[in-house]
């Protein structure tokens, strides 16, 4: 367990024996709680350095406001949203950013409220939901979006809820709002009992009226439009989130592809050499034929673990 949980794990699990609901109050403050962002690694410094920045000021998770810092670079009519995920950072797409401004791009991508050098210390994936309306009124319908892990997951649901893309990339994703409530539990290792009330408590109150909101927060309850490409690529070895989220997401959309790798693990596998081409490929292909053009490492459908035909490797940690 990260030593930083330890704490609340201890008085979570103390307050739970006394009763499920009390264990839920005390557990509800960790659950959109981002910890000390990560550092710009060297490596993506340059390619930063060269971003053009600004703020934006979107409603925040408490709905009182917050300000994100938003990154572009490159120019022209073409915009991909690059979505990075939990204790994630846009600095962790520079080398993505390179190949797609090399392809005539304008690249668009953001710290996330608590994340990177935006402002707060709560955050959850409505948040992506409101950058994205901001970029889409800033820059109007975008060429792609790149999600990575959370942000996959909010890429999707944001497509599946009217966020104007031409297509969607998904790197080591989510399929669903209640993993990540699942992911929690076994950080802290709480009770079913106490997860479930965690669960009741987080949706009245921050989606008071809505019955279900875990229902549109996944992409396997909520699926893509129908033609809608999606790209997915994840390694089977993720310790962080598994393969099998992926699989889930391209059952519920017929018409994605899923890219598996090896030894790239979470973070690893967004600087990978075969990634970056398999997405510059999906990316820059033309719209008429890009859910069905032959991509680098295309596997069989979900649950042919056998018929693996990409095995794409190397990169640095």
């Amino acid at each position: 367990m990260n030593p930083a949980l330890r704490l609340p794990a201890a008085a979570v699990r103390t307050a739970g024996a006394i009763s499920p609901h009390a264990g839920a109050a005390v557990a509800m403050p960790f659950f959109a709680h981002v910890a000390k962002p990560r550092p710009v690694h060297a490596d993506d410094a340059p390619t930063m350095s060269l971003a053009r920045r600004r703020r934006v000021r979107i409603p925040g998770i408490g709905r009182r406001g917050v300000d994100v810092v938003v990154y572009e670079w490159g120019s022209g009519p073409r915009t991909v949203v690059l979505s990075h995920g939990w204790l994630g950072r846009a600095s962790q797409f520079s080398a993505l950013v390179r190949e797609l401004v090399a392809e005539g791009y304008r690249v668009v991508s953001f710290d996330g409220p608590a994340h990177g050098d935006s402002d707060g210390r709560h955050m959850y994936l409505v948040d992506w939901l409101d950058v994205f309306a901001e970029l889409q009124q800033r820059h109007g319908r975008f060429d792609a979006i790149v999600g990575h892990s959370f942000g996959g997951l909010a890429a999707l649901v944001g497509v599946a809820g009217g966020v104007d893309a031409a297509r969607v990339v998904t790197i080591s994703t989510l399929a669903d709002a209640d993993e990540l409530l699942r992911q929690f539990q076994r950080r802290l290792g709480l009770s079913d009992a106490v997860t479930a009330r965690l669960r009741e408590r987080f949706a009245a109150r921050y989606f008071a009226g809505d019955p279900d909101p875990f229902a549109w927060l996944s992409a396997v309850r909520r699926p893509l439009p129908a033609e809608m490409p999606l790209l997915a690529l994840h390694d089977e070895g993720d310790r962080y989130v598994s393969f099998g989220e992926s699989e889930r997401v391209v059952s519920a959309n017929p018409g994605a592809r899923l890219v598996p790798t090896l030894g790239l693990g979470h973070n690893r596998i967004l600087a990978a050499d075969g990634v970056l081409d398999a997405v510059v490929e999906f990316v820059t292909a033309d719209a008429a034929h890009v859910a069905r053009a032959p991509l680098p490492g295309a596997s069989a459908p979900a649950g042919h673990r056998g018929a693996r035909v990409a095995q794409v490797a190397g990169s640095r940690a």
